[in-house]
């Protein structure tokens, strides 16, 4: 077995936008009037039925999910490869078990008021639960915000966490299709061994 070599880190941030390639992005800034809020804030297209997916309804979860993939960031976390550390812990999870870690994660990283370093807490890869958390925008309280319309500066409701936890659900099911009810047993990766081949 080839010993476990950790990739380069992603370089996407939550400010990227491809309007010619229809990927926008619809973060909010600061000096935006009333009229701009929701429009791309690079090229001001408005692509999302805000009211619609701000209703939180898991009937429409497709639509939503259509709404979301017009997001530069969010259109690549839901068609990239989910990286082989992360598909070897899901494994190791099972489905059961990860549904589980979905709702613990969501609790610990933004389920509070203010969740430490907020906008930051997610990584972007390793887990596809990370992966899950950006493509649904459940990534953070701003993205949280102005995606699905729950405000900052309190705690999630539990109907809000099961929501979300929902989504992520949904969107492991879609990109993880084969992954099995029980965990499977997986050896430990090796990894590259620090030291230097003595040279004869």
């Amino acid at each position: 077995m080839a010993p476990f070599v950790k990739p380069a880190p992603l370089d996407i941030k939550c400010t990227a936008s491809n309007c010619d390639e229809d990927l926008h992005c619809f973060k909010q800034l600061a000096k935006m009037t009333p009229a701009q809020r929701g429009s791309c804030r690079a090229c001001g297209a408005k692509l999302v039925d805000w009211g619609r997916v701000h209703r939180r309804d898991l009937s429409d979860a497709e639509h939503t999910f259509e709404a979301l993939k017009h997001e530069y960031i969010r259109h690549h976390f839901f068609h990239t490869e989910i990286d082989n550390v992360a598909l070897l812990h899901a494994r190791r999870k099972g489905r059961v078990k990860l549904r589980d870690a979905v709702r613990d994660r969501l609790r610990t990283s933004i389920g509070r008021a203010e969740p430490f370093r907020d906008g930051t807490q997610t990584p972007k890869d390793g887990n596809s639960i990370f992966y899950a958390q950006h493509a649904t925008a459940t990534c953070c309280r701003t993205c949280l915000e102005y995606w699905h319309g729950i405000p900052k500066g309190r705690k999630l409701t539990d109907e809000e966490l099961d929501y979300c936890a929902e989504l992520v659900d949904l969107y492991l099911d879609e990109r993880l299709p084969d992954l099995d009810d029980m965990p499977e047993k997986i050896p430990p990766r090796r990894k590259a061994s620090p030291r230097t081949p003595r040279l004869l």
